[in-house]
């Protein structure tokens, strides 16, 4: 049978995806694993793979079209195969609208829930489909500004369902982070000036206090706790269309050096929008470095559907009492954001504890 080249859903707010742009042309030959084309969606611009070998054909979306995610935008054809008929694929553009009114998932349960016909309404989706923006203008009690961007839109809807449904508490710690200049500057001698940043001195101390502390590797999923399998940072890192948080799979099994290998890969990869789907998936925990920026310290919206947040400010030379005197140290101010549905006070205090103790002595890593 045909293979369907479907627009995949990255995030759980995700209702649709933009065609950026096919890297292979309808009638040509394709093979299973071979980026077919770029799509734009969940803030980042990221590129599908051939499903199957074959030949690409019945593309059903041309370049900037949005399409609602799980429809069938191409087929990936076997030989002596044919793509099905139009009426067997549900068509992105057109004028014509099913009798059903065509809308979202999300647009059908928000509408459920606010008793609204969606028959009533004109959709601002791909092909006239009802989406839950469509919605939300249609209750509000005044008309609100002219649109962003659909990638800014989609951060914007993103962090906003995290501040309304995520019950919010924050935990601070200012630390010594005497140790931790040390320990990047050891490194950096040691291999020859290698582009090691505090950033991935943190991401390797959070994913070891994440392996001490697995209650907030979790997850509030219906109603319950569930435990991350995996220990995967995210990184947020500003692009010119958005913020985006690609992750390093299993930060607690890498060393320094490849932690760092990965970091620069997928930082250099966010910017020239070429993050693949993997690359920004499956995230447990999140990283938010603004010391660059000179940014004291900040809280952190969590970042959905993750329990916690490390943000991070800048390393600031401060008088602090040491055995009774005044002294001058590098002081980094941490603050942690935790979803209190999956970690209460103790536990937070806890894991930050554990945190900047590592921070203040990195050679607390040795097990």
């Amino acid at each position: 049978m045909p293979t369907e080249v479907i627009m995949p859903a990255l995030g759980m707010a995700q209702e649709t995806g933009k065609v950026v742009r096919w890297l292979k042309a309808e009638g040509e030959a394709v093979a299973k694993g071979e980026p077919l084309l770029e799509i734009e969606t969940d803030k980042v611009t990221v590129e599908i793979e051939a499903p199957a070998a074959g030949t690409l054909a019945a593309v059903r979306a041309a370049a900037g079209d949005e399409v609602p995610v799980g429809e069938a935008i191409a087929f990936v054809l076997a030989a002596g195969e044919s793509a099905p008929g139009n009426g067997e694929v549900t068509h992105v553009t057109g004028s014509a609208r099913p009798r059903r009114p065509l809308a979202s998932p999300k647009a059908r349960r928000v509408a459920q829930e606010r008793g609204i016909d969606l028959a009533a309404l004109a959709g601002s989706g791909p092909g006239g489909a009802i989406v839950a923006a469509d919605l939300d203008r249609e209750v509000a009690a005044a008309a609100g500004p002219a649109p962003m961007s659909s990638v800014w839109r989609v951060m914007a809807e993103r962090t906003t369902a995290s501040w309304q449904s995520t019950p919010h508490f924050y935990l601070r710690r200012a630390v010594d982070a005497s140790r931790l200049q040390s320990w990047r500057h050891a490194v950096r001698a040691r291999d020859g000036g290698a582009r090691i940043t505090h950033t991935d001195l943190l991401v390797k101390l959070v994913a070891e206090s994440l392996r001490r502390h697995p209650r907030v590797n979790s997850t509030w999923r219906d109603g319950a706790i569930v435990p991350g399998e995996r220990i995967n940072v995210a990184i947020a890192v500003a692009t010119d269309d958005a913020l985006v948080a690609p992750v390093i799979h299993d930060a607690d099994a890498l060393e320094l050096a490849a932690i760092a290998s990965r970091r620069l890969e997928l930082v250099q990869a966010a910017r020239e929008s070429r993050l693949r789907p993997e690359d920004v998936s499956g995230g447990t925990f999140t990283v938010s470095n603004l010391g660059m920026y000179g940014v004291d310290s900040f809280d952190a919206i969590v970042n959905a559907p993750q329990a916690a947040i490390l943000a991070v400010g800048r390393i600031a030379d401060r008088i602090v009492p040491v055995d009774g005197h005044p002294a001058v140290r590098p002081v980094l101010e941490l603050s942690v954001s935790f979803d209190h549905r999956v970690v209460d006070g103790a536990r937070g205090a806890q894991f930050l504890d554990t945190l900047a103790a590592l921070v203040e002595e990195p050679a607390g890593l040795v097990r």
